[in-house]
């Protein structure tokens, strides 16, 4: 049975709280993405410096008369294996974002993607057996072809979860989980009526 159409009116009927300025929110998805792309970085580049290359301190040779320039120590920037002037260090890149941003940023990425069209509700989601073959054929009828689907609801069995782990393109969320970036990347989203409560919950003020 294919999913129907999940529009902005059912979006309020379900208790949605939609951004309706075109403009509002866009900053907070941006600074929301940045903040996601940046936690995940491990920050864990790491340069010498001339104080931590292993190496002898002598002086390669006499400070005058041999008419090479001054030299210290081998250690130093400006030879070859020497240390690092001003090379990363181990740090931490992860930004802050509260909660009210966020919550914007849901709203506004959730509302969009019903306004273009995007996101298709339905009764339940599960399938009788723990088949990949029978999880595609359930996509195949409900949501039809499209590049990547994202399926939301408020749980899966364990009979749909191992169904669905071998299919690349889907992504099974539940509506706790369910992010702005997991929103945005799906070409397709699939949410199932046990979760629009929860996801009216997290759009609320």
């Amino acid at each position: 049975m294919a999913a129907s159409i999940f529009t902005l009116d059912d979006a309020k009927n379900a208790s949605m709280l939609l951004v309706e300025e075109e403009s509002k929110g866009v900053q907070a998805v941006h600074d929301l993405v940045v903040a996601y792309h940046a936690n995940r970085r491990t920050g864990s580049a790491n340069t010498k410096t001339r104080s931590e290359v292993k190496g002898s301190s002598k002086k390669p040779w006499r400070q005058k008369g041999t008419g090479r320039a001054r030299a210290g120590t081998l250690k130093s920037p400006i030879w070859r294996g020497g240390g690092v002037v001003f090379g990363p260090k181990p740090r931490d890149y992860s930004k802050e974002v509260n909660k009210s941003t966020r919550r914007l940023a849901f709203r506004k990425v959730l509302t969009e993607r019903i306004a273009e069209g995007d996101v298709l509700s339905t009764g339940g989601i599960a399938v009788s057996e723990p088949k990949t073959k029978s999880f595609i054929k359930y996509i195949d009828e409900t949501v039809g072809d499209a590049r990547s689907i994202l399926v939301v609801a408020q749980a899966f069995d364990d009979t749909t979860y191992l169904a669905a782990r071998n299919v690349s393109n889907v992504l099974l969320m539940t509506a706790d989980e369910v992010n702005v970036e997991h929103l945005l990347q799906a070409h397709k989203i699939l949410i199932a009526e046990d979760a629009l409560k929860t996801l009216a919950g997290r759009t609320a003020k």
